[in-house]
């Protein structure tokens, strides 16, 4: 029967030739879905085999295979194949932005001994451990061995970490709505830079704080813009996101830092150092909170450098009595982070398990970026090579809002966010930012930077794509 499946995919695609390939094979896929003929959980072929079978190049098969998983379809993962979903509905979201959320996928490494890993990792959690004691409440911060591997973790970017000081929160984002909750309370604007994380934005805006943007260089924000608004007295904290920022992948220079430092010192405003993306540079420098430990608030995780799904953050409080503070207010918010997702979290950084995936998920990014430069470097984009990310400025020939060359770019599955997303000044720049991690594996990243290079050389032609 599956033999006669593929047969007729074949007949199919032989008859259609204005509507691409690769969209054709999701859409068999999902009239498999639709008429029975698979079932959830069904195993499709290997990606070679497909391709021998339809008569179809290795390329193409694999981008119909990752177009069928960004409509839900399949489930794919490296070492052990494509999968079935079976039918999902499919939920819209609503009420909130339309952020591109693989925006932010870091890179899944194609390594069945680190899935491995992972996997052994987990059962020995739950083999070891009382499961009772995981699904109890706990005080808010995290368990004293939870906050042990969180400062373990911390430590890679901070010296001496006093675990009085340390909070265990679920997530990022979730510390952010705490921290902002609590800074904003004797008001005024929080300064961060003309572009910034969306999620902090939609925070802001939720919780009617004001934002304050400041002119920026090619360094970040400039000080004497910083200071500026300093003197006028209605700061209530400064954000920055330091290292790999969230858009332009900038790394501020340790100049900088010190002149931000200065001014925070003498003015006495918070740092609020969202260091989501420290841990993935091989190079580091010196950290505002060890610049300013006494108004720094650093804030990091998992998510960026191991997946969104472990929904973790560390925070390191500016001292005992404003870390306690923070903790009540995120405890109103938030009553605790999981203790199974903490345990789970402990237990790869124990094991070693998370520093494994870091490593592969840096190894795999420089050879992203290698690509990247091959296929992009005429166009001058600014990347890191340890970062899964690229922010591209559009040439003026291109002559397309970067609005509408991003939805262009998601129509062919390509992670891409305009910087209209990001900004903060209500003067976006003609850019857009890439993700090299949304591709789930190297030959559909290298696939997808084809494209983003054929629509910066060929706008004509790719707006006539037939999708």
């Amino acid at each position: 029967m599956i033999n006669a499946i593929y047969a007729r995919w074949a007949q199919h695609l032989s008859r259609q030739s204005q509507r691409p390939a690769y969209l054709l094979i999701a859409d068999l896929i999902a009239e498999g879905i639709n008429n029975g003929e698979f079932q959830a959980r069904d195993r499709l072929p290997p990606l070679r085999e497909l391709a021998v079978a339809l008569s179809l190049n290795y390329t193409t098969v694999t981008r119909g295979y990752a177009e069928a998983k960004r409509r839900g379809l399949i489930d794919s993962r490296p070492g052990m194949g494509s999968f079935i979903r079976g039918k999902v509905p499919t939920i819209p979201l609503s009420g909130g932005s339309s952020y591109e959320m693989t925006m932010n996928a870091p890179i899944e490494p194609e390594a069945p001994d680190i899935a491995e890993a992972i996997r052994a990792g987990a059962l020995n959690l739950f083999t070891q451990r009382d499961i009772y004691s995981l699904l109890r409440y706990q005080d808010f911060g995290g368990a004293q061995e939870d906050k042990n591997m969180a400062i373990v973790w911390l430590e890679k970017c901070l010296p001496r970490v006093e675990s009085e000081e340390v909070l265990v929160c679920p997530g990022i984002h979730s510390a952010l709505v705490g921290l902002m909750t609590l800074l904003s309370r004797k008001g005024g604007a929080v300064c961060l830079s003309n572009l910034v994380y969306p999620g902090l934005k939609a925070i802001a805006s939720q919780l009617n704080i004001p934002l304050h943007a400041l002119e920026c260089d090619e360094d970040g924000v400039l000080p004497r813009a910083f200071e500026n608004q300093c003197q006028l007295g209605n700061v209530c904290a400064l954000y920055l996101n330091p290292t790999l920022q969230n858009p332009t992948t900038l790394t501020l220079p340790l100049r900088r830092r010190e002149s931000l430092a200065d001014i925070a010192l003498r003015y006495s405003v918070p740092i609020i150092e969202d260091d989501a993306y420290a841990a993935l540079p091989t190079r580091t420098l010196p950290t505002f909170a060890e610049l300013v430990p006494e108004l720094t608030w650093y804030v990091t995780g998992l998510s960026k450098c191991f997946g969104p799904g472990l929904r973790i953050a560390f925070v390191k409080g500016p001292g005992k009595r404003a870390t306690q503070l923070l903790a009540g207010a995120l405890r109103a918010l938030t009553v605790m982070s999981s203790p199974v997702t903490n345990a789970l979290a402990s237990q790869w950084i124990g094991d070693g398990t998370a520093d494994r995936v870091l490593l592969a998920i840096r190894q795999e990014a420089r050879i992203r970026q290698q690509l990247a430069a091959r296929h992009l470097g005429q166009f001058h984009y600014k990347a890191d090579p340890d970062g899964f990310h690229l922010w591209l400025p559009l040439p003026k020939s291109l002559r397309w809002n970067p609005s509408d060359a991003a939805v262009k770019l998601r129509e062919q599955g390509v992670s891409a966010v305009s910087s209209a997303a990001f900004c903060t000044d209500n003067n976006p720049p003609d850019a857009l930012r890439l993700c090299l991690g949304g591709a789930w594996s190297r030959e559909v990243c290298e696939e997808n930077l084809k494209i983003v290079a054929d629509m910066l050389e060929h706008p004509q032609h790719f707006a006539s794509v037939v999708l």
